[in-house]
């Protein structure tokens, strides 16, 4: 039986690497306080870039995941205890860095009943009561379909409700685990439902096997369920582990996309090789938060 051969990185495929002073310094901070961050555990290519800057997304309620997506490197398994004082570690460390946008996310943690929405929900609390200027992005599982707990992160009313189709639904179960598209779609659309003036936000990698029409029929359900944000990007393998990139798409195959995203009522694109959901996540607050009012006004 032959090796499979992998194909071979392209040029716009680079990594800016940057490691200076605020680099070790969020790093050092984190490791302080005992605080995880998806940039580290889900090795995103942007660690570099976005921690120079100043910007981070934490990852709460541990660093182990229920689940075993083929495209995630964070580590799977069964959690330890829940830390519940991580809401306000996660609040000091923002305050500290006097971030003006924080994102925050987790592991899958089906192991709980609410699969972790109150500690997201005190997070989005302790950050307001630490920086009360500072805007609140969420990066949500799917809490395996269970309304109450979504209603439990959306009651605390964080600036952007964000959760991750990952790819077109043919790929899906082959893409991730438990998680369903459709269950996806519908956790967009109650999330809207429960609180109309928040942006909601989602995710799609781009190499893992789907077609282009695809891709444009995904936008059009996001958008069915009045889905605000969309981020495309590559999909790069993280180990040999997991599934293989099918599929480089050059850089003006993203610019198509994004076209393609905003001719079909995004409030924002962003898209590129190096794009992951919270790339540049600071910039979308304010158009997606302007195109919601534009639309409250108008109604």
């Amino acid at each position: 039986m032959s090796k499979k051969v992998k194909e071979p990185k392209p040029d716009w495929i680079r990594i800016k690497l940057t490691t200076g002073e605020n680099y070790q310094e969020i790093k050092n901070m984190m490791r302080s306080k005992t605080l995880h961050t998806v940039c580290e555990e889900a090795r995103c290519p942007n660690i570099y870039e976005c921690w120079a800057n100043r910007t981070a997304t934490f990852m709460i309620l541990g660093d182990i995941c229920t689940r075993a997506c083929r495209f995630c490197a964070v580590n799977t398994g069964m959690p330890t205890e829940l830390d519940l004082q991580e809401p306000e570690r996660v609040a000091e460390s923002a305050a500290q860095m006097n971030l003006k946008h924080c994102v925050v996310t987790s592991v899958a943690r089906d192991d709980l009943k609410d699969g972790g929405a109150t500690i997201f929900a005190e997070t989005i609390h302790a950050i307001r009561r630490k920086l009360p200027l500072c805007t609140v992005e969420v990066l949500i599982p799917d809490f395996m379909g269970d309304e109450e707990s979504l209603r439990i992160v959306m009651d605390a009313k964080p600036d952007i409700l964000n959760h991750n189709i990952e790819t077109v639904e043919r790929m899906s179960d082959t893409v991730r685990a438990k998680a369903k598209y459709r269950r996806s779609l519908e956790l967009l659309r109650r999330a809207k439902a429960m609180q109309p003036t928040i942006p909601t936000k989602s995710s799609i990698m781009l190499g893992v096997g789907e077609e282009w029409d695809e891709l444009l029929q995904t936008m059009d359900d996001l958008r069915e369920v009045d889905c605000n944000i969309m981020t495309i990007g590559q999909y790069l393998q993280p180990s040999d582990k997991h599934l293989y990139v099918k599929k480089y798409y050059p850089p003006e195959d993203f610019l198509k996309l994004k076209e393609e995203g905003l001719k079909r009522g995004f409030s924002h694109v962003e898209s590129g090789p190096m794009v992951r959901s919270s790339y540049h996540a600071h910039e979308q607050v304010q158009s997606a938060t302007q195109h919601q009012q534009h639309k409250a006004v108008k109604a």
